[in-house]
């Protein structure tokens, strides 16, 4: 049997922030297939491929990642930055989808390569429509280089 590709990665440990973005994701059927993870461990794992994610290969990289930066085990950040120093993986868009609207935490994830950073909306509505539009813009529009 042949794996579908990963069309995005969530990486997210609020299951109802979790709840909401796949639901959105789903409804406006712009990723089929979506892969989540629930902290910065597994989300390593998944993108280098080890642990339970063995069986797939490096070459097979999500379209996009949205990474939340206050996980358990292993922080967002830390997750941006192996991410985006490995040349394996560096050109994968990265959107952090995070509820932190400090000052640091949005310099540190541009200067470690971020493609956007999206601070959460409270609002069901609004954090539907924030996750519809970053899917129509980097899974429908954008074009990447391989």
């Amino acid at each position: 049997m042949v794996e579908k590709s990963v069309e995005l990665l969530l990486v997210e440990d609020n299951p109802h922030d979790e709840e909401l973005a796949v639901h959105a994701l789903k409804r406006f059927k712009l990723a089929p297939n979506i892969v989540i993870v629930r902290d910065g461990a597994e989300a390593l794992d998944f993108i280098f491929c080890r642990g339970k994610y063995t069986n797939r290969t490096i070459e097979d990289t999500p379209k996009i990642i949205l990474l939340d930066l206050k996980l358990p085990k292993i922080d967002g950040l830390e997750v941006l930055e192996q991410i985006k120093k490995d040349q394996r993986t560096k050109k994968i868009p990265v959107v952090v989808l995070t509820s932190s609207d400090q000052e640091v935490d949005i310099l540190k994830s541009y200067k470690l390569g971020v493609n956007s950073y999206v601070v959460k909306p409270v609002d069901f509505e609004r954090f539907s429509e924030t996750v519809k539009q970053l899917g129509l813009y980097w899974l429908k529009l954008n074009r990447v280089s391989v």
